[in-house]
């Protein structure tokens, strides 16, 4: 009867045990989002009443010079410019400073030297949100929430009209996807996108620069995940997408660049050759002919 008695005793010391240790847990993780929270940004918010101007945009780098780490530069002294309406073809090694000059554009960070400009605008001088609306990013990581299609694809703007999203949505070959959801726009999609393909991923976030309407596209190889038959689907939409905007295509495969009107290609971080296209593969003696000669996937891989 005793041994029973200890044994009725050891059971709620246990609980309380276990809740103490959840309690000391809770306690550091409260601490932990009080320092992130007020954790500020580097990157300053544009304090001045410009925007940018309608329709295709500009691009702009003059004399930008940026390193993630104080002593070791990423790109350095970068000078090129994109007229509205132009689709550039950015290519380079891995590492080379590709994603970092996308990442430039949407003010993830600011340059240590030089200034980037959108519209002949200084992108520090426009609000974050204002910059961020104008630019179109499509990477080969796709995001997909844990919420609606519907949600998914708006970010939650209300004034978005379900009729809008369901042309987009046909315009990209997903009506059949759409149609055999079984709530349609109202299915919950699971977080990190499971039960979609990665073609379909893909698509959701085409769909998503589609419904966002901006004046710059930056496509960071974005059909690389795509099996044949959906890439020639996804080609078809992205001429549409382009029409009348401006585009950076950054690009390691031969397909992705036929595009272009422009080549810039980066070796270290500093423009190796900048031209355009055409010119550039008529000449046998430049670096873009010989890389398109000797095929773009082996040479810049």
């Amino acid at each position: 009867m005793v041994f029973h008695y200890t044994e009725l005793l050891a059971q709620p010391i246990e609980k309380i045990r276990q809740q103490l240790e959840d309690l000391q847990k809770a306690d550091a993780s409260i601490t932990r989002i009080r320092e992130l929270l007020g954790t500020q940004s580097l990157i300053e918010d544009g304090d001045s009443p410009l925007q940018l101007p309608g329709g295709p945009l500009s691009v702009e780098f003059r004399d930008v010079t940026f390193g993630y780490e104080e002593d070791n530069a990423t790109l350095e002294g970068l000078n090129f410019r994109l007229e509205p309406g132009k689709v550039l073809g950015l290519l380079g090694r891995t590492g080379s400073g590709k994603s970092t000059t996308a990442r430039l554009l949407l003010r993830f960070y600011d340059p240590g030297e030089g200034a980037v400009l959108l519209g002949d605008t200084d992108i520090r001088e426009v609000r974050l949100h204002d910059l961020r609306s104008r630019i179109g990013f499509v990477t080969q990581n796709i995001e997909i929430f844990q919420a609606t299609v519907r949600d998914n694809l708006t970010f939650y703007d209300a004034s978005i009209p379900d009729s809008l999203i369901r042309q987009v949505l046909e315009e990209l070959g997903l009506s059949n996807w759409l149609h055999a959801l079984p709530h349609g726009l109202d299915t919950l999609l699971d977080s990190g996108g499971g039960g979609l393909s990665a073609g379909e991923a893909q698509l959701l976030a085409f769909a998503r620069v589609f419904l966002k309407n901006p004046g710059l596209v930056v496509l960071d190889e974005a059909s690389s995940r795509l099996d044949p038959a959906t890439e020639q689907l996804l080609e078809r939409a992205v001429s549409r997408l382009l029409k009348d905007r401006t585009c950076i295509i950054i690009a390691h495969r031969l397909s992705t660049i036929q595009r272009a009107d422009d080549i810039l290609m980066l070796d270290d971080g500093r423009i190796a050759e900048h031209g355009k296209r055409l010119t550039l593969l008529s000449d046998p003696g430049s670096r873009f002919s010989r890389v398109m000669e000797a095929g773009l996937e082996e040479v810049l891989a």
